[in-house]
């Protein structure tokens, strides 16, 4: 299934794609698609509704698309998962996963404006695949349990300051926590429709020039891992969103592609998980 929320900023409204181009409301189940909806298994119970039938129709058509999931309690990432972009930035494979957390206010709708911060002169993409918690996680047994925790994947876009990242001192975070340095959605696709998350495309394009193009097979440490590993430090909760690292091809890399610029076009995609577009702005 692919949930998504539509509508402005603080007000959009829970829709399910139908399976057959269209879309049904699911105002009559829950307010919104959060931790509560989906921690009370409301996936399940929106799947029973549609195959019955008694979700009105919801017309979206020319409406903003939201990130598909509301209000997350945190967003935790993942850094240099991806074997060639550890390569890329000269970097030791890791015998760990890098943890770094993100402010979970960064999250955006998947086509909204991108902005450089104030002093901003390094602004990187990072597509990501995005997991987000579907029910408690805290001390899972193995790597297979984080499969019962896991409510579904989404596009992400890990927009990163270098400059605040790398030269100002102390850890990432400073970098990664700007307002609207992460584009989500336009989907959260069930496990069942996402297939095997490490098989997975993934592209990115600045300007129409493809920059990044990449696969999930290529991570070092794999989804189901990322998530049993971070419950044995931390408490992931239902809403939660799981940033799992990015492949080559981003600026900071040994590519000598330019930062972003104010006026950039952003495009970015994953297979099964739906397109992104993002023009870049100045805050």
């Amino acid at each position: 299934m692919k949930f998504l929320r539509v509508g402005p900023p603080g007000a959009e409204r829970p829709v399910l794609s139908d399976g057959a181009g269209g879309h049904v409301d699911l105002r009559t189940l829950t307010d919104d698609i959060d931790g509560a909806f989906l921690a009370s298994g409301g996936p399940a119970r929106a799947a029973e509704a549609l195959a019955m039938g008694t979700l009105p129709p919801a017309d979206i058509s020319g409406e903003r698309v939201g990130a598909p999931i509301a209000r997350p309690g945190k967003v935790v990432c993942i850094g240099l998962n991806y074997s060639d972009h550890a390569d890329e930035t000269d970097a030791a494979h890791p015998d760990e996963p890098v943890v770094f957390m993100k402010a979970a206010n960064t999250v955006v709708g998947p086509h909204d404006t991108v902005l450089i911060p104030h002093g901003g002169v390094k602004t990187d993409y990072e597509i990501e695949l995005g997991v987000v918690i579907g029910q408690q996680a805290r001390y899972l047994p193995s790597p297979e349990a984080a499969a019962d925790v896991i409510a579904g994947y989404v596009l992400s876009n890990d927009v990163t300051e270098r400059a605040f990242q790398h030269e100002r001192g102390g850890t990432w975070d400073k970098g990664k926590s700007c307002e609207t340095f992460n584009p989500l959605g336009p989907w959260l696709v069930t496990p069942d429709e996402t297939g095997d998350p490490q098989a997975l495309g993934m592209r990115l394009w600045v300007n129409g020039e493809q920059r990044q193009n990449g696969t999930t097979a290529k991570m070092l440490f794999g989804v189901h891992h990322v998530v049993w590993y971070l419950s044995q430090f931390m408490v992931l909760e239902p809403g939660d969103l799981v940033n799992t690292g990015t492949p080559a091809g981003v600026a900071f890399g040994a590519n000598d592609y330019p930062y972003l610029v104010d006026g950039d076009v952003i495009e970015l995609e994953i297979d099964g998980l739906g397109r992104q577009r993002q023009v870049v702005g100045t805050a």
